[in-house]
């Protein structure tokens, strides 16, 4: 199970890193508001948000691959993970608005979540 949950953690921490990363790196090239299909109105999201969410993700990535145990049994990872599933529940309820795919966002939820049952302490 332990070799399981690895994999699950790499896996979760490369997403997280490369949706981060890619965030980051075209920070300030878009407008902040788009155009919702359904003529719904704009959605939009600032920049500093969008630095914001990447950040949380970095940070988050680095903690899941990170073998850490500054505190009770894998509290921190706990929280790495919760803030992962969080994250992955607000990006899914933003791209379900602009009317785009939430599957990413849903296997990032359900990975995050195997990680969280998977590490809780007995």
């Amino acid at each position: 199970m332990n070799i399981v949950l690895w994999v699950a953690q790499i896996i979760l921490a490369a997403a997280c890193l490369h949706s981060g990363y890619s965030k980051i790196l075209v920070f300030g090239r878009h407008k902040t508001a788009e155009r919702v299909p359904s003529g719904a109105g704009c959605v939009g999201m600032a920049d500093e948000l969008a630095a914001a969410i990447a950040l949380l993700e970095i940070a988050g990535a680095m903690v899941l691959l990170v073998p850490v145990d500054l505190w009770a049994p894998n509290i921190l990872l706990l929280l790495a993970a919760a803030d992962v599933a969080l994250l992955a529940i607000i990006c899914s309820i933003y791209r379900a608005r602009l009317q785009e795919h939430t599957t990413p966002n849903l296997v990032m939820f359900l990975l995050a979540l195997l990680v969280i049952v998977g590490r809780w302490p007995r």
